[in-house]
């Protein structure tokens, strides 16, 4: 086994709130050069460039897993981070069927359909920074029902963060784990949330723009990229582990 540098919260120019400039090549070339082994496209309630980014990736040495941020009902940000293509897209139809809005984007800025070389095939219509109708709870089973690992995203902040949001935990949630968000460390979150204890603790860059990718990591201790194995390291099985603090030149 060894350790494996992974960011698993990039946007695309899908999302409203990245940069245009977050295209496929762009993206995979800056993991590369930023020592990253695995990547997660995570748009906004959306997994429609993660296929272009997959391509774009081949020959490479950088894994991208098909992921999605997916907003509740409360406005608490779910990462969904999937294995296949399937599962994603199969996220992404539960998702939609409650999703209400259409983008305006002089507003909220344009959501933009790529191929590997990032030409433009089309804008999605739809509102992907508004929230599902789907509750806290539902999104997390749907994720699991589909083989997938739900992460509360940049759960310290108060915006759209499980803990900085609603303040709490919520009692029998099944996550996997939390992410921090990127310029909190673990010492700070654990100075303000003292009596935290459960879920491993996850810190990436959550990159809406190119030189922010690979700005932060975590490294998890597996013996290859897959699902399953991020799954055995989150939950400490078999040697497998999650290797905080991972920022900077990475060594194993």
């Amino acid at each position: 086994m060894r350790v494996w540098r992974a960011d698993l919260h990039l946007h695309t120019c899908l999302s409203p709130c990245a940069e245009l400039t977050m295209a496929p090549r762009t993206i995979v070339a800056r993991a590369a050069l930023c020592g990253l082994d695995a990547i997660g496209i995570a748009d906004h309630n959306s997994a429609a460039n993660a296929p272009a980014v997959m391509r774009a990736a081949r020959g490479s040495g950088v894994a991208v897993l098909p992921c999605m941020e997916v907003t509740s009902r409360e406005e608490v940000h779910i990462l969904a981070v999937f294995g296949e293509l399937d599962a994603a897209f199969a996220m992404q139809e539960f998702v939609h069927r409650r999703l209400q809005g259409r983008n305006q984007p002089e507003i909220f800025g344009l959501q933009v359909l790529v191929n590997e070389e990032h030409d433009v095939l089309g804008f999605e219509p739809r509102l992907l920074a508004g929230a599902t109708e789907w509750s806290l709870s539902e999104v997390v089973e749907r994720i699991h029902r589909l083989g997938g690992l739900a992460i509360a995203a940049h759960a310290d902040r108060e915006a759209f963060g499980l803990l900085g949001h609603l303040g709490l935990l919520p009692a029998g949630l099944p996550l996997d784990g939390l992410e921090l968000s990127p310029h909190t460390s673990e010492a700070e979150f654990r100075r303000r949330w003292p009596g935290y204890v459960g879920l491993p603790l996850l810190r990436f860059s959550d990159a809406h723009a190119p030189e922010q990718i690979g700005s932060v990591a975590t490294g998890f201790r597996m013996r290859q990229v897959t699902l399953e194995e991020l799954g055995m390291a989150l939950r400490g099985r078999e040697g497998r582990a999650v290797v905080t603090e991972a920022a900077g030149p990475w060594k194993n």
